[in-house]
């Protein structure tokens, strides 16, 4: 973002933990001042210019105070982008999923796929090809009052398919979705065909992420710069959302106003701000004095510490998160198979459940819990001669170094990722292994990681979607470029049972094959699972209409929060 007005910041507390109140008071003054203009966007043709004023200009907030605003506090270093054909952080999802719509949508703690912008939809087999024809709600506006659009819709899937970064292989490769296969038939219909090979709900289930966000093609097109208006969708927004993007700053915050023109319910809260804090013991006493109204990821120790405190209200949820670490098989001595199974064969799984302290389980396979194809399946116990047996059998000495690359901060369940670093330094040095733990802020890991260069990463990673296939095609399918690319493993076979997986209708058959995928990927994968977390949430009493969805885009509503 070009220059931001600072507003609160993420250090509100000296590393003792007491509260700079005089910094406090001042930051929230800023904070709420209603906020000068946005930068203007690019000029723009007159063919293509929105009829009514952008959506940076038209977001001046109205009488802004601490009362309806919503400060949301919480590690939030893993945020890159902004812009929703590109963003696949969860950080950056939350904010992306609060200020853009997509076709259909998730009703937060309720199962079943939703209108959103589309109001209504048909699926015809078509012999060759599915044909899904969406008809959009004629009542959706973007932020500057101009419609919704069927040719925004193909414009924005369109162009996350062009820019093609990290989650564009749901719509190439899930959804198997081309250009030319998608219409605007006029300015209220869309029509989409899709292969036999690709199922029409896991489709309609992709469409709810914000990959598939629809995005105001005129403002967008008058900003592309050169790269397609990347960089300035992280300092505006161009979305039909409750929210619109006030301001940006690096590694701080990030500062949402309530769209003055939104076409459904308007939100209670005319102001979000989501803060950057890592460190437990702050998150802790932002929320037990009330300078945060919502804090995510407390650790057991933080959560015990806030039971009884009539001010705070604890939500527990399960997460469909995995925490795992990741092993580049184009880094020795991780191309060999025996050496992957020997560290595996290292870890004390349950050791790390027990620092958990009752907020994770230990999960051992890529489908987690609550999600068919999830077997419960404990493939690895710590068994140390097995694990050196198999180092020798690898031709591995002992003394041998492996790099381990590690966020900062909490990972979800409320345990420091360099805690669980350490254990798996702990139990690998049973073994022999040398471990260097290289810990960086969340963007660059992920930036290292997705660039293969990454030896060993630990990392947490959560379904796009929910269904199976959310998890099994970035885990197994190398072309996909996720998390098999990142890892430099390709097994083409494995990859081809996920694709049966995807398309099998009969319940039963698909089970199996998910049972047959997790057994070889759990030994031939290059992955140690290690635990699916629960996440604790801390709440002021006064706030409602909070509801933790994981398989929502995104996780947390804030257009239903009030307080």
């Amino acid at each position: 973002m070009p220059s931001e007005s600072r507003t609160l910041r993420s250090s509100l507390f000296k590393r003792c933990g007491l509260i700079v109140l005089a910094v406090v008071a001042a930051l929230w003054l800023a904070a709420c001042t209603a906020a000068g203009p946005a930068a203007a966007p690019a000029e723009q043709p007159a063919a293509e210019a929105p009829a009514q004023t952008s959506a940076g200009e038209a977001a001046q907030p109205e009488e802004v105070t601490r009362e309806n605003t919503l400060i949301y506090s919480g590690d939030a270093t893993d945020l890159i982008t902004l812009d929703p054909a590109v963003v696949y952080e969860f950080s950056g999802i939350q904010v992306a999923g609060s200020i853009y719509e997509t076709l259909v949508s998730f009703d937060p703690g309720q199962p079943g796929i939703k209108p959103l912008l589309a109001e209504s939809w048909e699926v015809v087999d078509s012999g060759d090809m599915w044909t899904l024809t969406f008809k959009l709600n004629p009542k959706a506006t973007f932020a500057s009052g101009n419609p919704v659009t069927a040719d925004d819709v193909v414009y924005s899937w369109g162009r996350a398919i062009d820019i093609n970064k990290s989650p564009a292989f749901l719509l190439i490769d899930v959804a198997q979705l081309t250009k030319e296969n998608m219409t605007a038939v006029d300015a209220q219909t869309v029509e989409v065909k899709l292969p036999k090979t690709v199922s029409p709900q896991v489709f309609l289930s992709v469409l709810t992420f914000t990959t598939a966000a629809v995005v105001e093609k005129a403002v967008v097109e008058a900003n592309l710069g050169s790269d397609m208006g990347e960089s300035w969708l992280n300092d505006h927004s161009a979305g039909s959302g409750p929210y619109v993007l006030d301001a940006w700053e690096r590694s701080v915050q990030v500062t949402l106003n309530a769209n003055p023109n939104y076409w459904g319910k308007a939100p209670a809260m005319k102001r979000i701000i989501i803060q950057n804090v890592t460190e437990l013991a702050n998150l802790q006493a932002l929320i037990e004095t009330g300078d945060a109204d919502i804090v995510k990821d407390l650790g057991a120790e933080q959560a015990a510490a806030l039971e009884g405190n009539p001010d705070v209200q604890l939500v527990k949820g399960q997460s469909t998160l995995l925490i795992y670490v990741g092993m580049n098989v184009l880094k020795p001595p991780l191309d060999k198979a025996e050496a992957r199974e020997a560290i595996r064969y290292a870890i004390n799984y349950d050791d790390i459940t027990t620092l958990l302290a009752g907020n994770g389980q230990v999960v051992q396979e890529i489908i987690p819990a609550g999600f068919l194809g999830h077997t419960g399946e404990t493939y690895f116990t710590q068994d140390l001669d097995k694990a050196r047996d198999l180092l020798a059998q690898a031709g591995v000495s002992e003394g041998t170094e492996l790099d381990l690359l590690i966020p900062v901060g909490p990972a979800p369940g409320g345990l420091e990722w360099s805690v669980i670093a350490a254990k798996l330094q702990s139990d690998l040095a049973q073994i022999g292994l040398t471990v260097n733990i290289q810990q960086t802020q969340q963007s660059e890991l992920l930036n290292i990681y997705r660039a293969q260069e990454g030896q060993m990463v630990l990392i947490n990673w959560g379904p796009d979607f929910p269904d199976p296939d959310g998890n099994v095609t970035p885990f197994t399918n190398y072309e996909a470029k996720s998390i098999a690319w990142r890892n430099g493993w390709d097994n083409p076979e494995i990859a081809e049972l996920g694709k049966q997986a995807a398309i099998e209708l009969d319940e039963a058959a698909r089970t199996e094959l998910y049972a047959q995928i997790e057994e070889r990927v759990a030994h031939e994968g290059p992955y140690i699972m290690l635990y699916q977390p629960l996440r604790t949430y801390g709440l002021r009493s006064n706030v409602t209409g909070f509801v933790f969805d994981p398989v929502d885009t995104p996780n947390i509503t804030f257009a239903n929060i009030s307080k």
